[in-house]
């Protein structure tokens, strides 16, 4: 799964500590997030659209057969 919460976050000149703050959640598992290595809750997906103002298809691309 490949994931813009890296480029939105820095779209709105927050670091990976704030979004954790926001999230509470580890700064390390917003690295994960952002590296693909750790697939969210929909509840944390959900989260995130909210903070940054779209939807969760707009954070997380799903290839492969994730889609099933």
């Amino acid at each position: 799964m490949k994931t813009l919460i890296r480029e939105k976050r820095t779209e709105k000149n927050m670091t990976q500590e704030e979004l954790s703050q926001l999230l509470k959640v580890s700064r390390q598992t917003i690295i994960s997030l952002e590296k693909g290595k750790y697939k969210p809750s929909l509840v944390l997906a959900h989260k995130l659209a909210q903070i940054f103002e779209c939807s969760i298809e707009d954070l997380f691309i799903f290839e492969g057969d994730e889609n099933v």
